[in-house]
């Protein structure tokens, strides 16, 4: 039976990233030693989409499938308020034609998306 899921998010600063991810967003979190801090998600759901020919990633030898990180909200402008309030810059909000969507800069300059679905979800199964 899978009991879960771990994401593996590389980073190049990524004791910043996980300062971001405890002290910003407010993800609980345990240390696993040595500042190690592995984060409680919020409930998930995955999807597949056809991938250019670079999109693997290399891990433990093997090539393991791309991943790309949205975080969901009910209401995008009051999240990306809340992330302005603590000095947060956010991207422009596009919509598509799946939800609102916008990109959160992380300390290490790397970025992870952020959106309001318009679609149906898997959450609530």
């Amino acid at each position: 039976m899978i009991t879960g899921a771990h994401v593996l998010l590389y980073t190049q600063k990524p004791e910043a990233d996980r300062v971001f991810f405890r002290d910003v967003l407010g993800l609980p979190w345990v240390d696993v030693g040595e500042g190690w801090l592995i984060f409680k998600l919020p409930t998930s759901e995955a999807a597949f989409h056809p991938a250019d020919a670079g999109r693997t990633q290399s891990h433990g030898g093997h090539h393991l499938l791309g991943a790309v990180l949205y975080l969901m909200c009910d209401d995008l402008r009051a999240q990306i308020k809340m992330l302005e309030d603590k000095g947060v810059k956010c991207t422009e909000v596009t919509t598509e034609a799946w939800g609102t969507k916008t990109t959160v800069r992380l300390p290490s300059g790397g970025e992870i998306g952020l959106y309001q679905p318009t679609h149906p979800t898997a959450i609530g199964l």
